[in-house]
């Protein structure tokens, strides 16, 4: 079982429209991601194991499918596309994918120095619809901010983990060559340029819901 508690909305966000990086479309999409992965993987903030995908039809809307597709190899290798391609349902073969979402652990560290493995530590997803290729990462845990959930201060932690996310963000704001946009503040944090900055406490003394994941 999980150590972290994980808000039900993200503490921080960061997107980027990535119209003049890259065309759009499913091959492109999966070629960034690859790219934006090696920045993460090489920080440890998320080593990608699966693809998560919502099949839709034009003009009519969602189909209701939701494909997860376990990786065998790196994302990067050449089969993927046919792969994520392979598994429209059969059902829907006008069917196309919307957005993926790229699943992963990643590693933190606790305030003792000990490392520990977490499932979606970091989200990353990409769109691949055909007006424009955009990316955005997520987290919804405690570890990046100088308070934890509950308004309690943990700098040890924070100095442990937050200067990994700045510099994610910083090589993926050189590989991408531009800086992404911070995502809207929610009650579990606010997105700056940098990684994000937690509210403390709730007014009535009680820190924000969390779940635990199991």
């Amino acid at each position: 079982m999980t150590r972290l508690l994980r808000a039900p909305r993200e503490c921080g966000s960061w997107y980027w429209d990535l119209y003049d990086f890259a065309e759009p479309g499913l091959r492109s999409a999966l070629a960034v991601a690859a790219r934006m992965c090696d920045v993460l993987a090489g920080l440890e903030l998320l080593t990608p194991t699966a693809l998560r995908y919502r099949w839709y039809v034009l003009d009519v809307g969602a189909t209701g499918v939701t494909t997860t597709l376990g990786l065998t190899g790196e994302l990067s290798d050449p089969s993927v596309p046919e792969r994520v391609v392979g598994s429209r349902p059969t059902a829907q073969p006008a069917a196309d994918i919307a957005d993926i979402d790229v699943l992963g652990a990643g590693k933190w560290i606790d305030a003792d120095g000990r490392s520990w493995t977490e499932f979606e530590l970091v989200n990353l997803s990409l769109s691949t619809a055909p007006t424009g290729l955009s990316a955005e990462i997520r987290v919804h845990h405690d570890v990046w901010g100088w308070h934890d959930f509950a308004g309690r201060p943990q700098p040890a932690v924070y100095e442990k983990n937050a200067p990994r996310l700045t510099a994610a963000l910083t090589e993926l704001t050189s590989l991408l060559g531009m800086a992404p946009e911070p995502g809207e503040p929610t009650y579990f944090g606010a997105s700056t340029r940098e990684g994000i900055a937690t509210r403390e406490v709730q007014e009535d003394g009680m820190g924000p819901d969390v779940t635990d994941r199991l």
